[in-house]
C-alpha cells in the first residue's frame, strides 16, 4: 500500500477528528476561547485551500461501472410537514425553486423547467464526513445558470440553501457555499440520481451537489437560494446547520 496520503482523506480525517472532539468533549466544545480559536483555523485551511486550488480543477469522475451498488440517505429521510407531504402526492407539480436576495430578476421555477434546462451529469464519489463514501451518477442544473439567469449581484458572497427538513429541535436545515464553489462546472441542483427521478429520502425534488466539499454540504430538500453578502444573521451565522449546532467547519474543501 502506498503510503502517500491524499488530500481527500487528510481532510476527511481532520473533520471527522473535529467533530469527535466537540461531541466527545461537551465542556470544551462549548468554551468560547475554544471556539473562537477553532473558527480561527478554520478561516486558515479556508485561505489555504483558495491559494492552493486551481478553483477550476474538477473533482474525480469514474466510469457507470464503478457505481456503487446503492447510494445510501443520510439524515432526513422524509421532510415533516403537510407542505412537503402535499407536493410529494402531487409529483411536486406546484412545487417552485426560489431564487432571492441579491439578485437583479427573482426566480420561482417549476420543477418541469428546471428538468427541461440544460444539464450537466457526472459520476463521482460522495465522501461523508461520518467515514463512509459512495459513487453515484448525478443530473442536474448548473447552479451558475441560475444565478447568471437571475442577474446576482456583484456584492453577494455567498449562496444560502434552505431546505424543507426541519430538525427535531424546529430548527430549519440550511447550508451555504461562496461564489467560487458556486461557479464551478461541477456545482450543480441535482433533480435525477442514476437516471432516475431523485428518491425521497436522497433530497427529491432538488440537492445540492457541490463536489469538491465533504457531503454535509450537500444539501437536500432545497426549495430556495438566498444571494446575501454575509452569512452573519442567518440562522445561528456559522453558514449551516451542522456548523451551527455542532461545530462542523463551514469550508469542507476535499
Amino acid at each position: 500500500m502506498s503510503g502517500l496520503v491524499t488530500r481527500r482523506a487528510l481532510v476527511a480525517g481532520l473533520a471527522a477528528g473535529a467533530g469527535g472532539l466537540l461531541s466527545g468533549c461537551d465542556e470544551l466544545g462549548q468554551d468560547p476561547e475554544f471556539r473562537r480559536l477553532l473558527g480561527t483555523a478554520e478561516q486558515a485551511n479556508y485561505r489555504l485551500h483558495r491559494l492552493l486550488q486551481n478553483r477550476a480543477a474538477l473533482a474525480e469522475e469514474f466510469a457507470p461501472q464503478q457505481r456503487s451498488p446503492t447510494f445510501r440517505h443520510n439524515g432526513t429521510a422524509m421532510p415533516a410537514g403537510t407542505d412537503y407531504a402535499r407536493h410529494l402526492r402531487d409529483g411536486f407539480a406546484d412545487w417552485r425553486l426560489v431564487i432571492d436576495g441579491m439578485v437583479a430578476r427573482p426566480q420561482a421555477i417549476p420543477l418541469a423547467e428546471l428538468r427541461a434546462m440544460p444539464a450537466r451529469q457526472q459520476i463521482t464519489r460522495h465522501d461523508c464526513v461520518e467515514g463512509w463514501s459512495a459513487i453515484a451518477k448525478w443530473t442536474g442544473v448548473p447552479l451558475k445558470l441560475l444565478l447568471d439567469r437571475a442577474g446576482i449581484s456583484p456584492q453577494a458572497k455567498f449562496l444560502v440553501f434552505h431546505c424543507a427538513d426541519a430538525q427535531s429541535n424546529g430548527a430549519p436545515y440550511y447550508e451555504s457555499i461562496d461564489r467560487v464553489d458556486a461557479a464551478h462546472p461541477q456545482t450543480v441542483l441535482a433533480w435525477a440520481l442514476n437516471d432516475r427521478p431523485l428518491p425521497v429520502q436522497n433530497g427529491a425534488p432538488l440537492r445540492l451537489r457541490v463536489e469538491r466539499q465533504l457531503g454535509y454540504k450537500h444539501a437536500k430538500y432545497v426549495g430556495r437560494i438566498e444571494a446575501v453578502a454575509s452569512l452573519a444573521g442567518i440562522y445561528g451565522g456559522r453558514g449551516g446547520f451542522w456548523e451551527d449546532v455542532a461545530g462542523y467547519e463551514w469550508y469542507a474543501g476535499i
